[in-house]
Order: structure tokens, then sequence, then C-alpha cells
């Protein structure tokens, strides 16, 4: 729970504030950006809502802010609009779950709705009102996870629902020992229909990525959009493998085709077949400059 005491004197007056617990994980300003910036390393608000649209996108992020920093000084009425509100639809049947953990720095979360069973991309924060909504939506038959790192409460909404949980044995360790399915090997993996699994060691040793219908590339942390360089990157101050090894993986993927990068952290990015090869590209030539 944010606390008005601590609100930031960088938070423009009004409702909405940015507390000074604030770890600066991104998360409000792509969220809401009409009204969340950076300002000195961390969040503020710089415009309060003036609309329904701008007030259900500012609640949208305060649910979702991982470490509860974000405030309103009026108890907010409308807050069961927003917690109804998730997961929020990107495209055709793919969600983005809201509800970012600070396990794992808060990383995006997804869920695609399908006939023959649903799937959960990584791991938000188990709490009761996605899980509801998850559950009214079908539930959850796989939990995709990417890599360690964005495992978060996979144990929670695996022993929730009842799910398997997928990922790779480079990745398993310790909580995650009990994992249902272990991946093996580094060649691409159908899991279903219109559903790939392509190996992309480097930033970890057993990092996977999920493409659903040659449409929607679900990164982890292997690749995103940098508003500062205006380009598709990635972390290389966060490698935890092989910088080399993720340059390779990351040319492998330009033998798909997608039209949505949606990271577990970084920013998602959404252009045609054609643009986003073009983009890759430029991401290849930046990696192996860096």
């Amino acid at each position: 729970m944010a606390h008005l005491n601590q609100r930031r004197f960088q938070n423009i007056n009004g409702d909405l504030y940015v507390d000074a617990t604030c770890i600066d994980c991104d998360t409000c300003r792509w969220m809401a950006p009409q009204m969340f910036a950076r300002i000195d390393e961390q969040s503020a608000v710089y415009h309060q809502p003036n609309n329904e649209a701008e007030r259900l996108a500012a609640l949208q992020a305060l649910l979702s802010c991982p470490t509860s920093s974000i405030g309103t000084v009026e108890k907010p009425q409308d807050i069961k609009v927003a917690q109804s509100s998730f997961p929020i639809p990107i495209e055709e049947n793919v969600y983005h779950c809201g509800y970012h953990s600070e396990k794992s720095f808060a990383a995006g979360s997804y869920f695609i709705q399908l006939p023959e069973g649903n799937i959960l991309i990584d791991s938000p924060r188990f709490t009761p009102p996605l899980v509801k909504r998850l559950q009214t939506l079908g539930g959850i038959r796989y939990m995709y996870l990417t890599h360690r790192d964005d495992v978060a409460d996979h144990q929670k909404f695996a022993e929730h629902f009842q799910c398997q949980r997928i990922l790779h044995e480079e990745e398993i360790s310790g909580s995650l020992s009990d994992i249902e399915i272990q991946l093996t090997g580094f060649e691409p993996l159908e899991l279903a229909a219109d559903l790939l699994i392509i190996p992309v060691p480097g930033h970890s040793r057993g990092h996977t990525v999920l493409l659903y219908k040659n449409k929607f590339l679900f990164t982890g942390d292997h690749l995103a959009w940098s508003v500062r360089l205006q380009h598709l990157y990635a972390f290389k101050d966060y490698c935890w493998y092989s910088w080399t090894e993720q340059i390779k993986s990351m040319a492998k993927l330009a033998d798909y085709s997608f039209e949505w990068i949606l990271p577990g952290h970084g920013r998602r990015y959404h252009g045609d077949a054609k643009t986003m090869r073009a983009e890759l590209q430029k991401c290849i030539q930046w990696m192996e400059a860096a």
C-alpha cells in the first residue's frame, strides 16, 4: 500500500501519486504513459487522469505496481471496475495479466485463451481478483515459463489451477525442481497447433521463447523494445549466460515470422512481419557492435 506521507514531491498535485518506495521498474510508465513518467530515477505522476479511459489506465497501473507504490488520496470507489478489466486484451485471444510481482522485478505475464486449454506465460502475482478472472476465462492448462527469473508465484498457480508448468531443464533448481514438463535439448518444439517453443540460450542457458500463430512472440528477457534506443534490443548488462550465444539465438529468430514482441522486461513492439524482420536485423547489428 502506498503511503501519503512518502509521496514524492515530483508528483503533480491531485489524487493520484507515486511514493518513495518506487523501484523504477517502468510498469506504470508503459501501462499508462499519459499519467506516469520517469523523474529523478523513479516514477511520478505528471498528469492527473481527467476522463474515464485515463482513470482506468491509471488504476490498472496502480494494481499492477509490484511494490504497491502508487496510491490515491481518496479511496478509489471504482477500483473493482479496474480489477474486473484484467487480464487486459492485447489482440485476438491474447491478454496482459497485469499484477506484476516484485519477485521477478515486475516482469510482465500473458495469457492465451484457447478452446483446448488456456496458457499462462510467466507468472504474475497470485492475487484473488486476477485468479477469479482467470478462472472465469476457463482456468489454466499450461503455465509456460520462459526462464528461471520470471517465475514469481508459479507454485501457487500450479496448486490452484492444477496446471502443468513448462520450463527448460537448464533453468531448473531449488523450488523449480518439481516442474511437470521439463524441456530438453535446443531444437524448436511444437507444444500444440500454432504454438512453438524456440530455445534461445543467452540471457540464461535454458531460456526459451514462445511463438503463437506466427504472430505473437513471447520473449521473456531475451528481446524487447528500447524507448531510449528506439529499436529492438537485448539486456547486455543482465546477460547471465553468454552474450555471444544470445546473438546467435537472436539470428535464429530471423527464420520466423511474427508481428508482436511481448516481453517480460522492456517494452512491447508491434509491426507487420516485414517491419519486424528489419527491426530484428537492426537489433542483431547493434548487439554485434555493443
